[in-house]
Parts: structure tokens; C-alpha cells; sequence
């Protein structure tokens, strides 16, 4: 009888909210169980899985395109497990890093009153210039016992 006819039932289903409310709303979920760069590079991971443009997955979970790079790079070399590493990137060395023993020793035998006077000795001594906020810095490592 109704042959080539299918017959629905009830209404046709509502179309999903924007993608980029569902992503924001699937990342918040995640935050409850990680932080939120990783809570991101799950879902860019998924995104990137499904076959997503990577303008679009910037777009949907505010990654940089570089991110979305290094992700795709990762899934391709199968080192998935690196990608849930939250590493410290703090950059790059201080100047005096190398001879920070050989300055607090100088401290500790001489007298200085000031930081100024602290950088003013570092630079004549070891001929490495240090902000008077560099030495401050040190200063403060070097009273906490670091």
C-alpha cells in the first residue's frame, strides 16, 4: 500500500544548537575532570579525528593554529600519550644561573646595602649585567633556601 513512502512518526528533530555552543559546552563539561588546555585539546583531538578543517577547529575550541599543527602531527606519529603532558615552559635561563653560588658567597662575605650595589658588584665580579629586579629575585631564592 504505502510502498516508496516511509512514515515518520511524531515531529522532524530539532537541529543542534551551533557547533561552537556544543564544543564551548563539551569543554566546560571537561573542565570539571581536567584544566582547560587539556579539556581543549581533547575535543581538538576529536575534531581533528571526525575530519574537521583546521579553521573550523580554531574557530569551535579557540586553539592556535600552531596547536592544531603540532595536534595533527601527533595523531599522524601515533604519540597521543604526550599530548595529556601539561609541561612548564617557563624560558629561558637567567644570565647568572651558571654562578649563583659564587655571587650569594660574595654576598655572605661582603657587605652590600642595596640591590643597585648587588648588580654593581655582579657586573664588576662576573661581568654579567643583572636588573636591580633580577637581583631582588635572586635575593629572594637565595632567603628561602632554594
Amino acid at each position: 500500500m504505502n510502498e516508496g513512502k516511509t512514515k515518520t512518526r511524531g515531529r522532524p528533530a530539532k537541529p543542534l544548537q551551533s557547533p561552537s555552543f556544543v564544543a564551548k559546552a563539551i569543554i566546560e563539561f571537561l573542565q570539571i575532570f581536567m584544566i582547560e588546555t587539556l579539556a581543549r585539546r581533547v575535543v581538538g583531538l576529536a575534531l581533528i579525528i571526525a575530519g574537521v578543517p583546521n579553521e573550523r577547529i580554531i574557530e569551535l575550541t579557540g586553539m592556535s593554529d600552531r596547536s592544531i599543527w603540532n595536534l595533527k602531527k601527533a595523531v599522524n606519529d601515533g604519540e597521543i600519550d604526550n599530548l595529556f603532558v601539561i609541561r612548564n615552559r617557563s624560558g629561558r635561563p637567567g644570565k647568572a644561573k651558571d654562578i649563583e653560588s659564587a655571587i650569594i658567597e660574595e654576598l655572605e662575605r661582603n657587605n652590600y646595602h642595596t640591590r643597585q650595589q648587588v648588580a654593581d658588584m655582579v657586573h664588576e665580579k662576573f661581568g654579567i649585567s643583572m636588573s636591580v629586579s633580577a637581583v631582588g629575585k635572586l635575593l629572594k631564592k637565595t632567603a628561602s633556601g632554594d
